[in-house]
């Protein structure tokens, strides 16, 4: 069998014991919080020691705090497979300037994306100030823009100064995202919050423990609701067709991906990264396999999760395997069983590097 991938090893349950945790309570006495089930079944378990292909990461961000700790990251995407990691800084001025240069010793494995200046961005003459700014940023080395962030109430995601109540279509916004098809800028893009953070934090909501975390407060004055903010990034992607969009975490349409389908059936220069989303994803692994082959040249791999080795190893397994009812709660928060997807060879081709590479060539 030697066309079985060097870094993996399939491992079977060989005897019918289960052992349970060392310490469980009695379900009268049971909160949901520490409800952590074990999977009982003796089915295949396959361990990701590296990706099957070379990965570029799409969505990461500027962890390390010392030289040493970026040394050990470059350590980590060595053994795991990560080619490059595209750090989306969201900023601007001299934080982006030191970040970017905090990684210049790996040029070739980092590339360090800008974000918008907001400053004065409720006064005349903003956008020539913002156009300005990204023009000095892209000569500094910034090959992309991102992260921007909208849940509801603008532009937050932004530093040194958020962008409140500007949201991607604001007609301000479109001198800047012309600018970035000029400079051949992709621009990444998170919209909204996946549909159990917009439901009632109660018993009927399965994704409960997250949806309670990241709960989105719709009582806000003129906060935009989910399908809102979708709109907000068909706006922009459609008034923009030279300029190329990634829209963050699957465009937070996990539980209704013909939403982000129908938006990839109508615009060519639109992307999206699976970023943060496996946990969301792999509980429907038919469905997610069927539409992640169908459009295999749309989609780029993101984390959001850190630098551990173990996180990169278990998007691998989601991926590229076709183990069935197993858990992460430590890394996903969720407490229902996880599926792998068993993409296939030219998915995951696509979806690790090839795609990455057509965007920074447009």
């Amino acid at each position: 069998m030697k066309h079985i991938h060097l870094y993996r090893s399939v491992l079977f349950a060989l005897t019918s014991s289960f052992t349970a945790p060392a310490f469980c309570q009695d379900v009268n006495d049971l909160k949901l919080k520490d409800f952590h089930p074990v999977s009982i079944y003796k089915t295949p378990q396959t361990k990701v020691e590296k990706a099957k292909y070379p990965v570029t990461d799409f969505h990461s961000h500027d962890y390390p705090k010392t030289d040493s700790g970026v040394d050990e990251w470059v350590k980590t995407m060595d053994e795991t497979g990560i080619e490059k990691t595209i750090i989306l800084s969201y900023t601007t001025g001299a934080e982006f300037d030191s970040i970017v240069d905090k990684y210049a010793r790996y040029k070739d494995r980092f590339e360090i994306w800008c974000g918008f200046d907001y400053t004065g961005y409720d006064k005349p003459g903003w956008p020539q100030h913002a156009i300005a700014e990204l023009e000095r940023c892209y000569k500094k080395g910034a090959r992309g823009v991102g992260e921007l962030g909208d849940k509801g109430l603008g532009e937050f995601y932004s530093k040194p100064t958020p962008g409140w109540g500007l949201h991607i279509d604001d007609p301000r916004m479109q001198p800047l995202l012309e600018k970035c098809a000029e400079l051949h800028l992709p621009v990444s893009v998170h919209v909204a919050e996946d549909a159990w953070m917009y439901l009632n934090a109660d018993s009927a909501n399965d994704g409960l423990m997250n949806a309670a975390t990241w709960k989105v407060d719709l009582s806000k004055q003129g906060i935009l609701h989910h399908d809102q903010l979708i709109a907000t990034l068909e706006n922009a992607v459609k008034r923009n067709p030279k300029t190329t969009f990634i829209a963050c975490h699957l465009a937070n349409c996990c539980s209704d991906l013909g939403m982000l389908g129908r938006l990839f059936d109508t615009y060519p220069n639109l992307y999206a990264d699976i970023a943060a989303r496996y946990g969301e994803i792999a509980p429907i692994p038919r469905y997610v396999h069927n539409f992640m082959e169908k459009y295999a040249d749309r989609l780029v791999y993101g984390t959001d999760m850190g630098t551990e080795k173990n996180m990169y190893r278990i998007t691998f397994r989601i991926l590229e395997t076709a183990d069935e009812h197993f858990y992460e709660q430590d890394m996903f928060n969720y407490h229902w069983p996880l599926y792998g997807l068993a993409l296939s060879d030219a998915a995951l081709k696509k979806l690790y590097s090839d795609n990455g590479k057509k965007i920074m060539m447009h």
